[in-house]
């Protein structure tokens, strides 16, 4: 696997994931704490949570975005309908950006990304509109290129997403249902050609059923599958 410089990746279950650079910025991506089943008990998140990364409105990905951002003080990164909303629900501060956009976070440029999902929120009145789904790319200055899918199923633009960034890390959904699971998993795989990836938003709840064996099924040996633990760092 390629060298992640002193970045630190840990999975805390589901799509929510830390990412920690070697100059001390926090990035907590697609925050699911309380109500996250695969949520490793007893994990603390360090004291300081500078930037929430939100890929789309479904509350599997949000429910403890403002939580969060309140007692960290966190800047909530979203395409520009959610983060309109996350900060209406009580996060001071907010980025509304969209897809195709980059934003520098410290020593971390942030791109929004396509992604293939729905995306609403759950407000007073039922369910609102919420932008559209997304992914994110992460540079890291003196770094690895993170990519963290959000919910979607492969799509033939991931090579753009290749051409572009080309990311080392690619977090990828394979549980299936709601997202791909592993047999397209591999083919987004093959089209993003990272060193590793990191499969998520598997196994959390019954319909989940993807499996990084049966993702590493259809790779062959051809890509490195990072298998960690909810809790777990690389």
């Amino acid at each position: 696997m390629t060298s992640l410089k002193g970045t630190r990746i840990t999975w805390l279950g589901h799509a929510t994931v830390l990412v920690q650079t070697a100059k001390g910025t926090n990035i907590l991506i697609d925050p699911f704490i309380q109500h996250n089943p695969k949520y490793p008990k007893g994990f603390a998140l360090p004291e300081n949570i500078h930037f929430i990364l939100l890929t789309h409105g479904h509350g599997d990905h949000i429910s403890d975005a403002v939580p969060v951002a309140k007692k960290h003080k966190s800047n909530v990164v979203a395409i520009y309908e959610l983060a309109a909303f996350v900060g209406q629900q009580g996060a001071e501060s907010t980025t509304g950006m969209n897809i195709g956009g980059t934003v520098q976070l410290e020593d971390v440029a942030v791109t929004m990304v396509e992604a293939k999902h729905s995306s609403g929120v759950d407000g007073k009145d039922g369910t609102q509109y919420a932008g559209v789904a997304a992914g994110f790319v992460l540079t890291i200055a003196d770094g690895p290129v993170l990519y963290h899918a959000g919910d979607t199923t492969v799509f033939s633009d991931m090579k753009l997403i290749k051409e572009l960034y080309r990311p080392e890390i690619a977090m990828l959904p394979i549980g299936g249902f709601y997202t791909m699971g592993p047999k397209e998993a591999a083919l987004a795989a093959h089209f993003l050609e990272p060193k590793a990836i990191l499969p998520i938003h598997f196994g959390t709840f019954p319909p989940l059923t993807g499996t990084p064996e049966q993702l590493e099924s259809f790779l062959k040996g051809s890509i490195e599958i990072i298998k960690i633990a909810p809790g777990q760092s690389i």
